[in-house]
C-alpha cells in the first residue's frame, strides 16, 4: 500500500537519495558534456550536405523526433544490427553510445568506417565504439556521464551545425532541467511539488500515459518505463485511439465503495496521465479533449503535466524529468527504491 507520509519522511527520502541526486544533476551533466564537446563541435559546418542520415544508439528515436520535421535529407533511426544495405560514402551515420557499446553498435560503426561514411559519434573516448570509429571522416563528441539525454542534446547541437536540424542550446536545456530539479525537490511538500502530487495521484492506479506530439509521445514511453520499474505495475503509453477503448470500458467508480475492502479493485483502476507540451495542432488538441471527456465520463482520474515554454527539446526534457521524479516518489511511497 502507498503511504503518503513517506514522501515527507526524511529517512525514506534519504534511502532514495542516490536516485534523486542523479536526477537533480541532469542539468550539470548536460553542461559538462557540452563543454567537453565544444572543440569537435566547432569543426562541424554545413558546407557539404549528406545524402541521408542514419542514427543508432540509445536516443536515436529522440533525434528522429526532433529532426524529421525540418531535416532537408531523408532520416532513418536504425535499430537493427549493422547498417542498411544502401548506406555508403555519401551518407552520415550518427551513433550515441554514452553508456557503453552494444555488439550491434560496434558492428554498425565498424561497417560505417568500412564503407567510408561520415560519422558523428557521441561516446567515451576510451570506449570500444571510439576505437572502431577512428577514421578521417569521423567526428567524436566525447562523453563521460553515461547519460543518454546529455549525449542526445550534444548530438542535436552538432546536427544543427551541419545544417540538418533545428537550433538546440545545451545551456537552455540544462537550465530547464535545473528548474525541474528545484520544483521537484524532496524538500518541498506535496502541495508545492508537482512530482510528489503526481505520485500521490498514481498511488493506487495503473497509469495510462499519453503525449500528443511526436516528442511528447516519446517522453510518454520513457515515463511509462520509469513508472513500471518504480511500482511493479502495468503502465501503458499509447496513442489516443488505443487508450480510448480502455477508458470507455471502465465502470464509473462506486461512491459508496469501502476503500479498504475494495483495495484490490482500486489497484486495477487506471489513471490517465496527459503530457501536454503546449502544441496547438488541431489533431493534438482534439485527441486531448477526447481523452479528457472519456475519462471524466467514466470517473477516471486525470493527471496533467504541462510544459509550454522553451524549445521542443527543453519542453521534452521538462516533461520526462518531471515524470522521472514522480516515479521515484511513487517508489518511495510504496517502499520500493529502484533506479529509473
Amino acid at each position: 500500500m502507498f503511504e503518503d507520509a513517506l514522501l515527507e519522511d526524511r529517512s525514506a527520502l534519504d534511502a532514495a537519495d542516490p536516485v534523486l541526486r542523479r536526477l537533480a544533476e541532469a542539468g550539470a551533466r548536460v553542461r559538462r558534456e557540452a563543454a567537453d564537446a565544444e572543440r569537435p563541435l566547432a569543426t562541424l559546418t554545413s558546407d557539404v550536405r549528406p545524402r541521408a542520415v542514419i542514427a543508432a544508439g540509445s536516443e536515436a528515436r529522440l533525434v528522429r523526433a526532433v529532426l524529421e520535421p525540418v531535416c532537408p535529407v531523408p532520416f532513418v533511426a536504425w535499430p537493427a544490427y549493422g547498417l542498411p544495405g544502401w548506406v555508403g560514402a555519401l551518407d552520415l551515420v550518427v551513433v550515441m553510445a554514452s553508456g557503453g557499446a552494444e555488439t550491434g553498435l560496434v558492428a554498425g560503426v565498424h561497417e560505417a568506417v568500412r564503407r567510408g561514411c561520415q560519422l558523428l559519434i557521441a561516446c567515451p573516448e576510451s570506449s570500444l565504439v571510439a576505437e572502431h570509429a577512428a577514421s578521417r571522416f569521423t567526428v567524436l563528441l566525447p562523453t563521460s556521464a553515461a547519460d543518454p539525454l546529455s549525449a542526445a542534446v550534444v548530438t542535436l547541437a552538432g546536427l544543427h551545425r551541419l545544417g540538418l536540424g533545428p537550433a538546440v542550446d545545451p545551456d537552455a536545456v540544462a537550465d530547464a532541467l535545473d528548474q525541474v530539479a528545484a520544483d521537484c525537490s524532496p524538500f518541498l511538500d506535496v502541495s508545492e511539488n508537482p512530482a510528489k502530487d503526481l505520485a500521490v495521484s498514481l498511488a493506487e492506479a495503473q497509469p495510462l500515459v499519453w503525449g500528443g506530439t511526436v516528442l511528447a509521445a516519446r517522453a510518454g514511453r520513457r515515463v511509462a518505463e520509469a513508472l513500471r520499474a518504480a511500482s511493479g505495475r502495468a503502465a501503458l503509453a499509447a496513442h489516443a485511439d488505443e487508450l480510448l477503448p480502455i477508458l470507455e470500458s471502465q465502470v464509473p467508480r462506486d461512491p459508496f465503495a469501502d476503500p479498504f475492502e475494495d483495495a484490490a479493485d482500486a489497484d486495477r483502476r487506471p489513471a490517465l496521465v496527459l503530457l501536454d507540451d503546449g502544441s496547438q495542432e488541431s489533431l493534438v488538441r482534439r485527441d486531448l479533449n477526447r481523452l479528457r471527456a472519456a475519462a471524466e465520463h467514466q470517473d477516471i482520474r486525470v493527471c496533467t503535466v504541462s510544459q509550454h515554454h522553451g524549445s521542443d527539446v527543453e519542453r521534452y526534457a521538462r516533461l520526462i524529468q518531471t515524470g522521472m521524479f514522480a516515479s521515484v516518489y511513487l517508489a518511495v511511497g510504496l517502499g520500493r527504491y529502484v533506479e529509473v
